[in-house]
């Protein structure tokens, strides 16, 4: 077998290969407009690709280093191991975040950690809910809990209009109810200009949908959805506070699990949650048990391993990124 870059004519069978939306050709396009380099790489067995997976290299500023980003890839080998060390050392990385797209397994974690991995810090949640969507529309309602049944009801009830909307207009209502939820749920989103370049390569390539909700003419909800080899996933949404009664958000999800069966999904991933049994009080909560509801399995994914390819400054650069956060945790304290 071979490991060797993969060029633009074989994006087709890169994407094929590929095992999530931020392993797909499209997403590294984009990622190259934010300022990123991105590395695609294939494995070839007699001239046919049987596996793709692609990093972006960050510059460390005002140093010669980088580190190199690999999210959701497909499950690490030896060979894997070996192609990763090698453009590492090229790019002169510190190390590699590895965030596999794998359930959680105690094998393939013994792997890792005996070849030269240790446990990082994660950037890609641990955790999500997924539904499986090859069930009939009342087998899905009734694994639901009562009080999704029953919002669902209240927002047909209410006549809540819900439709794809994948327009201009569209799209700068869901960035202005962006920037309204982030303030009012204090956490962190990209910025406008992320969004728009990755809806500009993801929504012609038909990975990316927008859906809305309306109430007397009003836009209460605008999510947006991937679709990408089978599977439907919830990266972003958006609402406002206005008519909440009529359970909008709700109503949208019903439709979009329809609409994701329609398209011969097998999976809806829900992108995200902070686990079994979290805090009540974390920011995250609200979104944890409005997934909930609509009756996925929470899988729980292999997390986050960094393949330390300088250990000397691997170290000195966790103390500083552990220092970063006291300081901003203590000036937001103070301020």
């Amino acid at each position: 077998m071979l490991v060797r870059e993969v060029f633009e004519e074989e994006k087709e069978q890169f994407n094929r290969m590929a095992i999530h939306p931020l392993q797909s050709w499209e997403w590294g396009e984009f990622r190259k407009k934010t300022g990123l380099k991105v590395i695609r790489l294939g494995v070839f067995d007699n001239r046919k690709l049987i596996s793709s997976f692609q990093l972006t290299v960050h510059p460390l500023p005002k140093t010669n280093y980088s580190i190199l980003y690999f999210p959701r890839g497909p499950q690490p080998d030896k060979l894997m191991i070996a192609s990763l060390q090698k453009i590492g050392q090229q790019e002169k990385a510190i190390f590699i975040k590895m965030e596999p797209n794998i359930k959680k397994d105690t094998k393939t974690e013994q792997f890792l950690l005996e070849n030269g991995c240790q446990k990082g810090k994660s950037l890609f949640t641990k955790y999500s809910f997924q539904l499986n969507l090859q069930q009939t529309e009342e087998e899905l309602l009734a694994k639901m809990k009562p009080k999704t049944r029953y919002n669902i009801r209240v927002s047909q009830k209410h006549d809540v209009k819900i439709s794809e909307d994948n327009s201009p207009q569209a799209f700068e209502k869901y960035l202005e109810l962006t920037n309204e939820t982030t303030k009012r749920q204090k956490f962190y989103a990209h910025s406008a200009n992320y969004h728009r370049k990755m809806w500009s390569f993801l929504q012609p390539s038909g990975i990316a949908h927008l859906f809305k909700a309306q109430y007397e003419n009003q836009t209460l909800v605008t999510d947006i959805f991937f679709i990408f080899n089978q599977v439907l996933y919830y990266p972003y949404g958006a609402s406002t506070r206005e008519y909440k009664e009529v359970m909008a958000p709700y109503g949208l999800f019903w439709e979009v699990i329809k609409f994701g069966q329609k398209m011969d999904c097998k999976i809806f991933d829900m992108w995200g949650s902070p686990g079994p049994n979290p805090d009540p009080n974390d920011p995250w909560i609200g979104f944890h048990r409005f997934k909930e509801g609509f009756g996925g399995e929470l899988i729980e994914f292999i997390g986050t391993y960094d393949l330390v390819l300088n250990p000397l400054l691997y170290k000195l650069f966790n103390l500083a990124d552990r220092l970063r956060w006291i300081f901003l945790k203590s000036k937001s304290s103070v301020f």
